[in-house]
């Protein structure tokens, strides 16, 4: 095959972390070829944010739902002093224009340094190759899996049980026992009076089955008193993905969650690639290197403290999960920002850790101090 003209910027994954980079490079002039089997494609899973993590940039028109106040439930009640979203796919899609970029229809079967080979044999080529195509299922990586059902507000109602949001309610109602692997219930409203009700298993190494979740939602729904008809016609939500990505030497770059840019915590990485989207495009300008951009060394050390609280949490005895996260969401809004968001600031990161440390109970502090020396 006649290989594509040269490009500056080939981005190979057109899911919202390669279209943005796409979208933003060809904004500041770049020649950019987007690559993907599917490069128009729909979004499914829904994607949440904090607010104040999306860039300036960004319109907040792509926002579908915003919650001024998410709550908590661990061993208490708890409200979060932080405006949290759902995005709204479609309007990130279309805001994410890619008419300036020249899209080609195709896999990718190798990737090298600048340049492309699809399935085909068709090479395109380009002063830059970066990997957006995401994180694939590995037995040996972290996930995180859910499953969800999108009901009408009014039936939702008594899972809400007056809350707008619930960001994580770990009550046992789900037909669980203390030393059951755990799950919580993720609890959203998407707009248009629906709202999404997720069993979700936040880390595991693998994650809960998705029947087993689906089971565990249905008895935590029942017991809410949640009547959803035998016949009802509603949208279900099945995830499972990693939370971690390998420390690889590749012969591309990566970005987006391939990259790293996945908090191994909560599973988000929709708004970090947003954010960091510039940093990789501003170096491909001035011609310095976009790797170094996107990792200097600060981002690096939050990472590494990221992943000491990932290992925590995978063996965290589940009899002490609640009162983990409790002592979690007690800490000062600030504290909480500093682990949950941002790559910038290590110092931050740490002593949120730490303040987490000193306030938890001898059995959590020993899993900490566990996960401090351990490897994965």
């Amino acid at each position: 095959m006649i290989a594509t003209p040269a490009a500056d910027l080939a981005v190979v994954g057109l899911g919202p972390a390669g279209r943005a980079l796409a979208h933003r490079a060809a904004a500041a002039g770049l020649r950019t070829v987007g690559v993907d089997p599917r490069p128009d494609r729909p979004w499914a899973p829904t994607y949440a944010a904090w607010v104040d993590e999306l860039p300036s940039w960004l319109s907040p028109g792509v926002l579908r739902t915003r919650v001024a106040q998410p709550r908590v439930w661990a061993t208490q009640p708890r409200t979060l002093d932080r405006e949290y979203g759902v995005l709204d796919n479609p309007a990130l899609h279309r805001t994410l224009d890619l008419s300036a970029v020249q899209t080609v229809t195709g896999t990718a079967a190798a990737l090298g340094r600048g340049v492309v080979t699809l399935r085909d044999g068709t090479e395109i080529r380009a002063a830059r190759v970066i990997d957006a195509r995401g994180l694939r299922a590995d037995p040996a990586l972290a996930e995180q899996t859910a499953y969800g059902v999108v009901l009408p507000s009014a039936v939702a109602a008594p899972a809400m049980g007056g809350a707008e949001c619930w960001f994580m309610d770990w009550r046992r109602d789900n037909g669980t026992s203390p030393g059951d692997p755990p799950s919580f219930l993720y609890a959203v409203p998407l707009g248009g009076d629906s709202v999404l009700l997720e069993e979700t298993c936040l880390v595991g190494r693998p994650g809960l089955p998705l029947d087993t979740l689906r089971r565990r939602l249905d008895v935590r729904l029942r017991n809410r008193g949640v009547e959803v008809a035998a016949d009802a016609d509603f949208n279900v939500e099945r995830v499972r993905f990693p939370v971690e990505a390998p420390r690889l030497r590749t012969a591309v770059m990566t970005f987006g969650a391939r990259a790293g840019l996945i908090h191994p915590g909560t599973g988000y990485s929709v708004a970090a690639s947003l954010r960091a989207v510039d940093d990789v495009v501003t170096a491909l300008t001035v011609g310095a290197d976009p790797a170094k951009a996107l990792w200097p060394y600060p981002t690096r050390a939050v990472r590494s403290l990221r992943e000491i609280g990932l290992r925590a949490l995978l063996h965290l005895n589940p009899a002490f999960t609640a009162e983990f996260f409790d002592r979690f969401f007690a800490l000062p809004t600030h504290r909480q920002r500093a682990y949950l968001s941002g790559r910038e600031h290590p110092a931050a990161t740490a002593a949120t850790m730490w303040e987490l440390f000193r306030t938890a109970p001898m059995p959590i502090r020993r899993t900490l101090a566990a996960a401090s020396v351990r490897r994965s």
